[in-house]
């Protein structure tokens, strides 16, 4: 499903997409974990890991960049996403930093399609229809501002993350 010219959502493993680069929702060392995190580092190989020490970890809210190795992808970039707590730990905020900082290493290194998974949602507990509206809004406006980036999937591994982006396109659709 699409909003615009440049932003979709689809329901599917972000590690078989053919984008420039693939968004990793990385835990700060960048050395593997759980959820996509650990999927990407699994079928990127042993190569990533290796890369991803150079970077000595990533602080929440921030971005780096690395080769992608054996995924179809030419690139990821790694991502902290808040910890959800009680909303008062400027959990929007961070959340909000991530998708832009991911969005400005991508026009930096003349990204033109990236996906996005959904950052902070699984372990992290970050409210799932809370991200999906930060998200949306923050890629939105960035494209607003950038025409370098051709297209934004918005890559959601389970039917309730892919329920909700749905429900907020077809809201926007009816809206503007």
């Amino acid at each position: 499903m699409q909003l615009n010219s440049k932003i979709s959502i689809c329901q599917k493993d972000i590690t078989l997409l053919k984008v420039d680069a693939i968004v990793n929702a990385a835990n700060k060392s960048l050395l593997g974990g759980g959820g996509v995190d650990g999927a990407i580092h699994k079928a990127a190989g042993k190569e990533l890991v290796e890369e991803c020490r150079t970077l000595k970890g990533c602080e929440t809210g921030e971005a780096k960049i690395t080769k992608a190795y054996h995924l179809p992808a030419k690139f990821v970039i790694h991502t902290v996403g808040p910890i959800w707590g009680n909303g008062n730990n400027n959990e929007k905020n961070l959340l909000e930093s991530c998708y832009k900082n991911c969005l400005k290493l991508a026009v930096k290194n003349n990204i033109k399609t990236i996906a996005f998974p959904n950052i902070s949602t699984g372990l992290y507990r970050f409210p799932k229809q809370m991200a999906a509206e930060i998200a949306m809004n923050t890629v939105n406006s960035f494209l607003a501002d950038n025409n370098s980036i051709e297209s934004v999937v918005f890559v959601c591994f389970d039917e309730e993350n892919y329920n909700i982006y749905e429900t907020i396109i077809k809201n926007w659709m009816t809206h503007n």
